[in-house]
């Protein structure tokens, strides 16, 4: 589908292209030293140094040995294992010609296993499926941990395929062509090491490719900064150059839209996180690129005849948030009359859009909770309808469809109280579609309910937040507060069978704040918490924590939190701000040192949405909303903390964990360390890591939030 062709945005929450170099050695820890002197915990950020290993170890055995063998962590894990591995989950679907493609984990497929299926088996309760690639397979005769990356597979005839291979779970992979009729990889075919590349088919001799080439060849962020055209049979090195970004930017790409009747080249510029511009490619091989003249905080996509344009600020008289259409020729040439697609309140804003051959669909988030609506182009405009079956206080997201051929789309429908269930239909049709697949009920919901509220944060903004808990609430009682505020992104209703079996089941209160830095209200609401306001997520975050106590929800003594990524740098800062709030911390793969950030891996891809350190302007709010530097030297301890990363991280360096959890273990504070070898930014690569994880956050959560049950 080409609802949003380009490069995505490398940032804590998504993953993004771009190489990291691990350094260890003296000469490392010398150059650490000059630049932040004052640091005693440098030597940490030496990702695979031995020093840095050894803490590791001596810390995960710790952790280990304080949360693992009590009575009940066994047969938590084991309850997680089960839900991970229930054979009833739904296996999405992505279409690719006559065949539905699936990468499916399990007990007997650790690693996993890409496997298609037609259609008419698709819809039965057993399909049979066909293995296409074994990971586990593969990772034995090859000796590699190899983790699913993704693949591109070449239209129209679906026989050629680009597959990613991660090795544990990193951002970086290597890439090799694979014959989907043979199953086998393509001797001499297209393959690229390991890094973080950008690669796309062009056709069955040629693909847009972005690696590291070399010095100059990647951005300071560690992602692509040169788009080249590479043919079958040559070299990569001698894959020609067509497009080259600022030695400043982000990123820089290339891509085909090989939409019959529409075939075009696009080159991208990503300037910093939220600023981009995109290129038309010129037929003529001497012609400079066309620039697509839109704003730079906008996002622009082509499909067939239509160029739709998103914005982030005020433009041609729309909101920002607002979705545009345009013939695309006639903008090319000048004509700037759109149509309004979507134009947000103060209640809604887009969530996506994804198109079919004749139709687009529209998520919209109201409150937070979805609305799907089909818009329809024709001779008198465009035409718009709703898209039903989607109930109140659920998140609905369109999973799959083939804008080439047809208008088949695939639409899934969850909530938090609410299984999974896949409807499949044309878009257009009267018949309401068919549900195809619905994901078991994997714990006891009885007795329980959803409520939306509102908390008044410190400005008066009213922040959303769900809680999913007992219908009858006796009293207090534990809860766990999930937040993230930050890169635009929503935290939306959503079924998870671990929070259910971990938590609402042994009587725990599961609360979700969708606090400012998100997207959960459109642009606005991210920008208002961006940058030097990045207080705001905080103040909203601790808003909902006072809230939740004041409508006797929880106390303090029974209020954990928990984030992940930018998430535990929202952890990091109530934990230091507003520690008298709640009695337990959970932070994963967390960012902490906001003076070094963009200094480690991918962090300074990030400098648009925090600041950059390097800047006298920004520097000051950096440093007042840095948990690393803020943890106080005297006085009561904090709430315990448990930090979580993963060595492989090559998204947000393990460096701010460890050195957060050494720098709290110096003044006193009780703090938990646990960092797998391998999983890169999601801290897991199977299910046998991921229910440990989840087994020691809530053994962790549930024995300080309810001493003596």
């Amino acid at each position: 589908m080409r609802t949003r062709p380009g490069p995505s945005r490398p940032e804590p929450g998504r993953p993004g292209p771009g190489a990291p170099v691990v350094r260890s050695g003296l000469r490392h820890n010398r150059r650490m030293s000059e630049e932040a002197p004052n640091d005693p915990y440098l030597w940490l950020e030496d990702v695979a140094g031995e020093a840095a290993l050894d803490w590791v170890r001596d810390r995960n055995a710790e952790t280990v040995a304080a949360l693992t063998t009590s009575a009940g962590f066994k047969p938590l894990e084991q309850e997680v294992r089960e839900v991970l591995d229930d054979d009833g989950r739904i296996p999405y679907p992505v279409r690719r010609g006559r065949h539905l493609y699936n990468f499916w984990q399990d007990a007997d497929h650790v690693r996993g296993i890409w496997r298609r299926t037609t259609l008419e088996e698709y819809r039965t309760d057993s399909p049979a499926w066909e293995t296409v690639l074994d990971l586990d397979a593969l990772a034995d005769t090859e000796g590699e941990k190899w983790s699913w990356a993704g693949s591109r597979v070449l239209a129209p005839d679906h026989r050629h395929a680009l597959i990613l291979l991660s090795r544990d779970g990193a951002d970086a992979n290597v890439v090799r062509e694979f014959d989907l009729e043979t199953k086998r990889f393509v001797e001499g075919g297209f393959e690229v090491a390991e890094a973080k590349t950008r690669i796309g088919w062009i056709d069955h001799d040629h693909v847009w490719i972005g690696t590291d080439f070399g010095p100059g060849s990647m951005s300071p962020s560690g992602y692509p900064l040169q788009a080249r055209r590479w043919r079958r049979g040559t070299p990569l090195d001698q894959a020609e150059r067509v497009f080259t970004g600022e030695p400043t930017d982000l990123s820089a790409a290339g891509w085909h839209d090989d939409t019959p009747g529409f075939e075009r080249d696009f080159v991208h510029r990503q300037i910093d996180f939220w600023n981009q511009r995109t290129f038309l490619l010129p037929r003529e091989a001497d012609a400079p690129p066309i620039r697509i003249d839109v704003p730079d905080d906008a996002h622009a996509s082509v499909h067939r005849q239509w160029l739709l344009v998103s914005t982030r600020s005020t433009w041609l008289g729309h909101a920002p948030g607002s979705l545009l259409a345009f013939d695309f020729d006639a903008y090319l040439a000048g004509a700037r009359e759109p149509a309004a697609l979507f134009t947000p309140d103060e209640r809604t804003a887009l969530a996506d859009f994804s198109w079919t051959r004749n139709h687009l669909i529209l998520g919209i988030r109201a409150d937070v909770s979805s609305r799907m609506e089909l818009l329809t182009p024709g001779p008198d405009g465009w035409r718009r309808e709703p898209l039903a079956g989607v109930p109140p206080l659920s998140t609905a997201s369109v999973v799959c469809t083939d804008p080439d051929v047809g208008d088949e789309y695939f639409l899934n429908v969850s909530g938090y109280l609410q299984p999974s269930t896949l409807h499949r239909g044309t878009a257009g049709a009267r018949d309401g579609g068919e549900s195809v697949k619905r994901g078991p009920a994997l714990f006891d919901t009885a007795g329980l309910a959803v409520s939306r509220y509102f908390a008044t944060s410190d400005d008066g903004t009213q922040v959303p937040y769900f809680v999913i808990g007992p219908e009858d609430r006796p009293g207090p009682g534990p809860t766990l507060l999930y937040g993230y505020g930050g890169f635009e992104i929503s935290l939306a209703p959503h079924y998870s069978a671990v929070t259910g079996r971990t938590w609402l089941t042994r009587g725990g209160t599961y609360v979700v704040a969708g606090i400012r830095g998100g997207g959960e209200y459109g642009p606005a609401w991210h920008q208002a918490a961006l940058g030097a306001h990045r207080v705001r997520a905080f103040e909203d975050f601790a808003a909902v924590a006072r809230d939740l106590t004041a409508r006797g929800i929880t106390t303090p003594a029974q209020l954990g939190i928990e984030g992940g990524s930018n998430g535990g740098l929202l952890m990091g800062a109530l934990l230091t701000r507003d520690p008298e709030l709640f009695a337990a911390v959970v932070a994963h793969v967390p960012l902490l040192d906001m003076l070094r950030f963009h200094k480690l891996l991918a962090g300074a891809s990030w400098t648009a949405e925090y600041g950059n350190p390097d800047d006298p302007a920004d520097r000051p709010h950096l440093e007042r909303i840095s948990p690393y530097h803020r943890i106080r030297t005297d006085g009561p301890p904090y709430p315990p903390l448990l930090l979580l990363t993963s060595t492989r991280d090559d998204r947000v360096h393990p460096g701010h964990a460890r050195k957060m959890a050494a720098r709290l273990r110096e003044h006193g504070h009780p703090v938990l360390f646990h960092e797998h070898l391998g999983g890169g930014h999601a801290g897991a690569t199977d299910h046998a890591q991921t229910a440990f994880n989840e087994a020691l956050v809530h053994t962790f959560l549930w024995e300080r939030l309810t001493p003596g049950r």
